[in-house]
């Protein structure tokens, strides 16, 4: 009775009482637009200042090739950048190729293959004030040559911004350690290249720059994180690039777009100056290497990188250089094999590409032994997902805030977002249909506790020398292993983080790794999609045939691996697989 007389009261005070309340409610909601609008024509904003200066770097790069060809009339571009990485330093060493001529020709073939592909994120314009100083390193293993670098790794004055609004216009204040000893070893690092929004994804789009394409088919990803190297490299802009590798960033888009690339022991190459969006993680290592056309330009990048410059820049780098007399030994391998890890059954043509391979190597006088990674579907879920993703993803959604989230990665984000308690409950009612799904979904719970984290550490490790117990007790020198492919059509790589167990597997055991296309897809593989089932007939299994599918023509690659700190080891394999190959097409 009090509270009716009491709003009676209040309305008899003030008959306009609720035309009152509505119109704040309606100027409060104005203001939230307002804000929102605000906010989004800054992001905006932001966005198009980097794009203006992309483009303004491509024009100013455009304009100098121009001049250069003004000043040196006749000079032919195309013989200089189809040369291998070794024709081209002893070109460069005999003086036979001036460096300014080989930069140029490079940039003039960077600037084309972007206008197709939009790989490049900015033109290193401070590579033509390097040139002056190359004479001083005419003795260095990379006098001269031009290299790419994937946009996370720091460069003076420049962003790192791996693909995300809030580290755009932060630029770095010194170079990163691998960017100091390239310059050192002679090489001239020139371009920046595109990567997926938050490096956490093996597509390789992001709101700032754009989707990158294939260099075989622009219907297709170029892989991802470090794609835009594998689709610059792959269409002829550069003989040599740096990525990172946290689960395959540069062995899937090497693999895509038909080059080589290394993942090296973590640890064997400096990774300061590398920005992440998940720093402090710790479970699934990450790696700096290089990518190229050839096995041989991966070892020479090795043996430059691997000096006194980088153990003296970075101590916590073992000073081990590079064993070239491992690297080119010719002694017969034991070499462990597996066609399927029992995760994800490998495409028709990963399998057959495994097959042949094998068959080459057994044909060369190498012993190949079985060998299937074991628990893969445990290991995967508790050790992989868990360890890279101990926060529940809360760091890398962290760096998506305040801007739009790239169709590419959505799909691999809504779970992410989920609350805790529904993915348990999704983890329940999906475990009798999909225990994959099931599984994975538990997964990204995260860890609960330090003391939990602490646990998974400690069975990663013994999974590790468990693992290698059993590598020894096969007496196994190096591991052949299948390599994710063909390239994806667009917008699968965010649905189907499944089908990274041929990769990030590797990270987990922190095994270098490396890539070599051996074949391309033929009209057999792509009929043979047709009675693809996958290992576990879930969703993921349907949906990874629509991922390949339409390939015929492209690339195909195998994996080569080998134990801790024997990554000479691993690119010894990769040059005999390489060597094989090519012997093999010649023949037919």
């Amino acid at each position: 009775m009090e509270r009716t007389n009491l709003k009676q009261f209040i309305l008899d005070a003030n008959p306009n009482w609720t035309s009152l309340v509505t119109a704040a409610i309606c100027g409060a909601s104005a203001v939230v637009l307002s804000l929102k609008w605000i906010g989004h024509q800054r992001i905006q904003k932001k966005m198009l200042k980097a794009r203006d200066k992309r483009d303004a770097a491509l024009h100013q790069a455009e304009q100098a090739v121009l001049q250069f060809k003004k000043l040196n009339p006749g000079l032919e571009t195309t013989p200089i950048t189809t040369l291998s990485l070794n024709e081209l330093t002893k070109r460069l060493s005999d003086g036979s190729l001036r460096p300014d001529s080989v930069l140029y020709a490079y940039l003039e073939k960077t600037l084309e293959v972007n206008k197709k592909l939009n790989c490049c994120t900015e033109i290193l314009m401070e590579c033509q004030e390097q040139l002056a100083d190359t004479e001083a390193h005419r003795d260095k293993l990379l006098y001269g040559v031009p290299v790419s670098i994937k946009e996370n790794l720091d460069y003076k004055g420049h962003d790192s911004s791996c693909g995300v609004l809030c580290k755009l216009e932060e630029p770095a204040l010194m170079d990163s350690v691998v960017v100091t000893v390239l310059k050192r070893q002679g090489a001239i690092p020139f371009v920046k290249t595109n990567v997926p929004q938050g490096l956490l994804n093996y597509d390789c789009s992001n709101p700032i720059f754009g989707q990158t394409l294939n260099p075989h088919n622009p219907k297709k990803t170029s892989g991802g994180s470090s794609g835009g190297e594998g689709a610059l490299i792959g269409g002829g802009g550069s003989i040599l690039g740096l990525g990172t590798d946290i689960g395959g960033s540069i062995r899937i888009p090497s693999s895509f777009c038909g080059i080589c690339g290394f993942k090296p022991t973590s640890g064997r190459i400096s990774l300061r100056g590398a920005r992440s969006c998940a720093p402090g993680q710790k479970s699934v290592c990450s790696s700096l290497g290089p990518m190229a056309r050839d096995v041989d330009s991966l070892a020479l990048c090795m043996r430059a990188l691997l000096c006194e410059d980088m153990f003296s820049l970075d101590p916590t780098v073992p000073p081990v250089p590079f064993n070239q007399q491992v690297y080119q030994s010719s002694e017969r391998l034991r070499i462990g094999y597996y066609e399927n890890d029992g995760y994800l059954q490998p495409s028709p043509s990963m399998a057959r590409a495994l097959r042949e391979t094998k068959a080459l190597l057994e044909r060369a006088g190498h012993t190949l032994v079985p060998f299937k990674p074991p628990q893969l579907f445990t290991v995967m879920h508790e050790l992989v997902v868990k360890g890279l993703l101990a926060d529940g993803a809360s760091t890398l959604l962290s760096h998506l805030k305040g801007g739009p989230v790239d169709p590419c990665l959505r799909p691999q984000t809504v779970p992410y977002s989920l609350p805790t308690f529904i993915k348990k409950i999704l983890n329940v009612l999906l475990k009798p249909v999909f225990p994959r799904m099931a599984a994975s979904m538990k997964a990204l719970c995260g860890v609960g506790s330090v003391s939990e984290l602490w646990r998974q550490t400690k069975d990663t490790e013994e999974y590790i020398h468990n693992l290698i117990a059993e590598w020894r007790k096969l007496e196994l020198d190096v591991l052949l292993c299948p390599m994710l492919g063909p390239a994806y059509n667009f917008s699968y790589c965010g649905k189907l983080t499944s089908a990274l167990s041929y990769t990030i597997f590797y990270n987990l055991l922190n095994f270098p790794a490396g890539v070599v296309p051996v074949s391309v897809v033929t009209e057999e593989d792509e009929a043979e999609l047709t009675q693809y089932r996958g290992n576990f007939g879930d969703v993921w299994d349907k949906l990874f045939p629509q991922a390949v599918r339409d390939s015929v023509g492209m690339p195909v690659a195998v994996q080569c691996v080998s134990l801790p700190w024997q990554d000479e080891l691993c690119l010894r394999l990769m040059r005999e697989v390489e060597q094989l190959t090519r012997d093999q097409r010649n023949t037919q």
